[in-house]
């Protein structure tokens, strides 16, 4: 008979959080101070192994090792652009795989995240939503793709947005626990307003997102301020109009001081016209709140193309004239497979 895989018998250590880990050391009948270095193994050194864990006495780790295994995260392709950021697919123990980015600029970096592998959010312009969901992630494994970036550039995280694959308000626990893990000074150490989530729109999550202690940034996919173009565009959220939207985001805005903003995706003739123009600054009139707008990026069989420069122009011009500051959102590996879900189609 085969022996069965020990990660098949035990709980990967990643997924336990400090706490759990002090109750193991406590089991163990080892000082409280074990705690922090596994910690720091684990979280920030991002070892592989327990023998890896040299400040650990032999004993701690052979008894770590029978009791909890260390996941791993596979890289099963990458893609290099000439601007210098890398998508990454990265596969994870029981064979799902989801897509991560590092952005490099000048001696900074920013990691865009995924939080679940698939999407079930179904917005039409989106490649990773026409595949739809498969499971959402684990607070470890979306940590984890930070730490395989951080490892492959070799350079200091400096800023995380959860903007990848999967919506991170419909797995909102898994999120806010990788958040934490990421700005926690045993971690990562990212500062809160450098840490991203981008929803589409999920109102009560936005309503407790607003009640976290921690000062971590809100960006909400709008995409139209005009109900029927959002509503095709974005089915996943039709049960939240607009107007919902706007209260919650007032609301939002009054309890926590901050300013949320808005991605604005410019899709030729669909969400780029005077009308939807007019509409768009209507609804972020007198708010605090920014647009980034996005140019589209072209995915291979969509209908949908992006708007001119001269077109994101204008939406900029325009949202000024109203008091709103926007900006166009540089895009970033044009040369490769940029779009959400486009590499993971290519490689499986």
């Amino acid at each position: 008979m085969q022996p069965q895989d020990v990660s098949q018998q035990t709980r990967d250590l990643r997924d336990m959080s400090t706490a759990e880990i002090a109750e193991l050391v406590a089991e163990l009948g080892q000082p409280s101070f074990r705690t922090k270095q596994i910690v720091s193994w684990v979280w920030e050194k991002n070892v592989s192994s327990f023998d890896e864990m040299t400040n650990l006495p032999k004993s701690l780790r052979t008894a770590l090792a029978e009791r909890c295994h260390l996941g791993a995260v596979d890289e099963a392709a990458c893609q290099r652009s000439k601007d210098g950021s890398r998508k990454y697919l990265v596969r994870f123990e029981d064979g799902t795989s989801v897509e991560c980015v590092g952005m490099p600029s000048g001696s900074r970096l920013t990691v865009c995240a995924s939080t679940q592998a698939g999407c079930g959010m179904k917005c039409s312009f989106c490649a990773t939503g026409a595949a739809g969901l498969t499971r959402s992630l684990s607070a470890s494994e979306i940590y984890q793709q930070v730490i395989h970036v951080r490892d492959d550039f070799d350079m200091r995280i400096t800023g995380v947005v959860m903007m990848g694959q999967g919506e991170p308000f419909a797995n909102y626990d898994a999120t806010l626990a990788a958040l934490r893990r990421l700005n926690d000074p045993n971690g990562l150490g990212i500062g809160a307003r450098h840490l991203t989530v981008s929803t589409c729109g999920i109102i009560p999550m936005i309503t407790r997102f607003s009640r976290e202690p921690e000062q971590f940034t809100l960006a909400v996919s709008l995409h139209s301020a005009v109900q029927r173009t959002r509503d095709a565009l974005m089915p996943g959220v039709r049960r939240y109009s607009l107007l919902r939207l706007y209260d919650a985001m007032g609301e939002y805005a009054d309890r926590t001081g901050r300013r949320p903003t808005y991605e604005y995706a410019l899709i030729k003739g669909v969400n780029d016209t005077d009308e939807e123009l007019t509409y768009l600054c209507d609804f972020c009139r007198d708010t605090l709140c920014h647009v980034n707008l996005i140019q589209l990026n072209d995915v291979a069989g969509s209908r949908f193309r992006p708007s001119s420069p001269e077109r994101a122009n204008d939406f900029v011009r325009r949202l000024a004239s109203v008091g709103v500051e926007a900006t166009i959102r540089r895009s970033r590996g044009a040369d490769i497979d940029a779009a959400c879900g486009q590499l993971k189609q290519r490689f499986t």
